[in-house]
């Protein structure tokens, strides 16, 4: 019997040591995983980019009265015409993320085929000739949105100015000549869009803006004298696709 304990034991012991050797072994060859990243994208950062679409302009003009009748044009009377084109443009700005809302400012200047010409038949020869176009458009506005990851659903709104002019020929008298005045006109404008990040830098989307201007006085030279008008683009609506290059954009680790 006692034989047959001592053996146990020996065995016993064999097997606990050769354990204990193998936990040895397993424990040697761990090795501590790498620290994970997950491709979050971060709006934060300055951009550049581009936008291609189209603008809408209304633009209107009246006689002010305080020059000659022009234009068989008398004291209140006016015109207003609509004209789209094609717009394009680039923009640069800087976003600022917290949590999902994203704040920035941005600057816009684009340049625009927006132009009219037609002759006043309704009053007096039907000889004269109105001619306008709005070829230049800046603005410069805050931006405020809420991400949901790759995707920006923002709003917009601040400064604009446009480029305008006003060219006017009148070949009968009693009131006889021509003249145009160029002038910028500064307003509004307000805006919405969707922006979505393709990689970490590159950006795409679209966007809707409406934009209301002051009215100017133009004074248009003739044989008879100066004439006068209150003009302005009363409005100027575009849509556009857009293209940007963020810069520093982060790696978020855990």
């Amino acid at each position: 019997m006692r034989n047959k304990l001592i053996a146990a034991f020996a065995c016993t012991t064999a097997l606990v040591s050769t354990g204990a050797a193998s936990a040895a072994d397993l424990g040697a060859r761990y090795t501590k995983a790498p620290a994970y990243v997950e491709p979050l994208f971060n709006w934060t950062g300055f951009y550049v980019g581009g936008h291609i679409g189209g603008a809408w302009t209304n633009e209107q003009f009246i006689n002010n009265g305080i020059g000659a009748p022009f234009g068989d044009l008398v004291p209140g009377q006016g015109y207003r015409q609509r004209s789209a084109g094609i717009m394009g443009g680039a923009q640069i700005g800087y976003n600022w993320q917290a949590n999902n809302y994203v704040f920035g400012m941005e600057g816009t200047i684009s340049g625009l085929d927006n132009k009219g010409s037609f002759t006043n038949n309704a009053f007096g020869a039907g000889d004269d000739v109105f001619s306008w176009r709005a070829n230049m458009l800046a603005t410069i506005v805050g931006r405020a949105g809420f991400a949901v990851q790759n995707n920006l659903f923002y709003v917009k709104g601040g400064y604009a100015g446009v480029n305008n002019r006003l060219s006017v020929v009148d070949t009968v008298g009693p009131a006889t000549g021509s003249g145009g005045q160029t002038k910028w006109h500064n307003g509004w404008t307000v805006g919405a869009g969707w922006e979505y990040g393709i990689t970490r830098n590159w950006i795409v989307g679209v966007e809707y803006n409406y934009a209301a201007f002051s009215s100017q006085t133009y004074q248009l030279g003739g044989t008879s004298g100066n004439y006068s008008f209150d003009t302005k683009p009363r409005d100027v609506q575009w849509a556009v696709v857009r293209a940007s290059y963020k810069f520093d954009a982060p790696t978020i680790r855990y």
